[in-house]
């Protein structure tokens, strides 16, 4: 993401994700120091490209470091730059990242993993826009915009002296949250036919999308790498498909690539456990119930909420399709999707 110069393509149409989308654009134009909490893979990192380029630093260079990624010396470096001689192996002067953000912006990934150290150099930074490069006493001007991610608790962290609290108070401005991608189910065979529909172009063959059997398996699927794990099993699965002499529609599904290629006719599962009570005894009736819910969503979702495709799907009646969307208010779904189409 390094000095991107055009907005990245963002996919979805889920509430959840439109709020998000939403709050980033309204938070865009004030420049402020921003903090995007979430899951691995649900988006930090293209929320913060919008962010900067709505904002008016778009011009600017995005710049981007992962936190996780590098040693404490080696991140300091990377950050704050450092001159000749500053440690073994630094022959000459090197700009770190704010010195080559001036003017834009700089996205600090897995901001939880910087050190208590690293932390209070960013907080004086962040407060003064002031920095020196490492082995030097020039004091430097920063005019970055700063927005940090996190998939952590940071103030867990904070409460427990792992992560300053100053420098979350700074950095949480204000915080937008990347849901992840069990929140927005909607978008799953989007992003799935989209995924598969780019990987198909690269290698020059048509992509004829997913059956519903496999969009369903896509739908039951807890996805906990969110749209980056979709990403790798929807292309994964268009591969596969290809490689073994089949077309048209793709009806098998690859999600864990330790496993083998399995046929899609497993109905839709729940993603949790059963429910418990108090009394830690099992609530058949809920967990019956949620899995009729889910299950009839699921189907309807694959099927482009066309209910009649659904019930086949289900083996089921068109009354008792129509039962099962009364029943879970799922009629609100149906008219939305109606009305797209």
């Amino acid at each position: 993401m390094e000095n991107l110069r055009q907005p990245p393509e963002l996919i979805g149409q889920a509430p959840a994700f439109l709020d998000a989308l939403a709050h980033a654009s309204t938070m865009a134009a004030l420049d402020r120091p921003l903090l995007i909490c979430g899951e691995r893979g649900s988006g930090k990192e293209l929320i913060a490209a919008r962010i900067h380029f709505l904002s008016p630093r778009w011009d600017g260079p995005l710049i981007k470091v992962n936190c996780a990624a590098l040693s404490d010396e080696l991140l300091d470096s990377e950050l704050f730059g450092h001159e000749a001689g500053a440690f073994t192996g630094a022959t000459r002067r090197h700009s770190g990242r704010f010195e080559r953000a001036e003017g834009g912006t700089l996205f600090l990934d897995e901001i939880a993993s910087a050190s208590l150290r690293i932390q209070e150099k960013l907080l004086r930074v962040i407060e003064y826009g002031e920095f020196e490069r490492v082995g030097g006493s020039e004091t430097l001007i920063a005019d970055v915009r700063v927005i940090a991610a996190a998939n952590a608790d940071l103030p867990a962290m904070a409460e427990a002296n792992s992560f300053r609290a100053d420098l979350l108070d700074r950095l949480a401005f204000d915080v937008i949250a990347a849901p992840p991608l069990r929140e927005r189910r909607e978008d799953i065979p989007l992003l799935a036919a989209h995924f598969a529909g780019a990987i198909a172009r690269e290698i020059g063959v048509q992509f004829s999308g997913f059956t519903p059997k496999a969009l369903a398996a896509f739908l039951s699927h807890h996805w906990p790498g969110n749209v980056r794990e979709l990403k790798n099993a929807a292309e994964r699965s268009f591969h596969r498909w290809i490689s073994m002499g089949a077309s048209g529609p793709v009806d098998e599904v690859s999600i864990d690539p330790f496993a083998k290629t399995v046929a899609t006719t497993a109905p839709p599962r729940l993603d949790e456990r059963p429910r418990e009570k108090q009394d830690g005894r099992i609530d058949l009736r809920k967990s019956l119930n949620d899995f009729e819910k889910r299950a009839a969503e699921n189907a309807l979702a694959a099927c482009g909420w066309n209910q009649k495709e659904a019930a086949n799907f289900l083996s089921l009646t068109y009354d008792q399709m129509r039962g099962l969307v009364r029943k879970h208010n799922l009629a609100p779904s149906v008219e939305r999707a109606n009305k797209r189409a």
